[in-house]
Parts: C-alpha cells; sequence; structure tokens
C-alpha cells in the first residue's frame, strides 16, 4: 500500500518522494505500543513521533484522518529539536523557532524575563 502511495501521490508532492521507507502495521503492533491503536476500528490512528537517538520519544502529534498533517511544522521542529540536542540544552527554542532565530539561554537570569528576550513574529 504504502508503495501505491510513494509512487501515486507523494512523489508529486516531495520531489523524490519520501526518502526513508514507510511501513504498515497491518496487526496494530506498534499502533498499540504507542497508544494510536484503534481496537473497534481495528487500525492505527494516525500518529507522528519524533524519537531522538537516544530512543526518547520529544514530540507526538496524532490525528484523525480528515485533518493533513503540516511537513512544514514537522520540519521546523526537527530542526529545533537538534539545535537544543546539539547545544546540550544551554540553548532552547521557543514556539514558532526557525534556524536563525534567536534562541533563549535557560537559567535563572531569563525567569520574568523571557518576553525582554523573545519576540515573536507575527
Amino acid at each position: 500500500m504504502h508503495k501505491i502511495w510513494q509512487e501515486e501521490e507523494l512523489s508529486k508532492m516531495v520531489e523524490g518522494g519520501v526518502p526513508f521507507p514507510m511501513l504498515s502495521d497491518g496487526a496494530g503492533l506498534i499502533g498499540k505500543v504507542y497508544g494510536v491503536y484503534d481496537e473497534d476500528a481495528g487500525v492505527d490512528v494516525r500518529g507522528r513521533f519524533l524519537i531522538d537517538p537516544d530512543g526518547i520519544i520529544q514530540a507526538m502529534e496524532v490525528l484523525t484522518p480528515p485533518v493533513g498533517r503540516n511537513e512544514k511544522e514537522l520540519l521546523r521542529q526537527i530542526q529545533a529539536f537538534m539545535h537544543v540536542r546539539k547545544t546540550k540544552g544551554a540553548e532552547v527554542c521557543p514556539a514558532g523557532w526557525r534556524p536563525g532565530d534567536p534562541v533563549l539561554k535557560p537559567g535563572p537570569d531569563l525567569v520574568g524575563k523571557v518576553w525582554k528576550v523573545w519576540k515573536p513574529k507575527a
């Protein structure tokens, strides 16, 4: 099923198609582990999980089929998690952060003063 989806749909939306393997979870084994298996329907609800190299879930999003996901937000989150990991938590990325935007340096000096440092784009 994913092969057809990749060839007939994704390859037309993403140049070259999605560059990583996709899997099917017909028996719901993975979905049950991640809490997205719908027992009544016998299928997994659509979910995405950002798992770091240490195997820790850093983010997840679960949506029902009528609402699509946002690949730009997914990419932004991946970039933010990679930045935080690279700095070992010395810098954190506020909501809406994109590469090149200001970061925050957590600590007692920041408490109550985030508004002075972080000015989100409207």
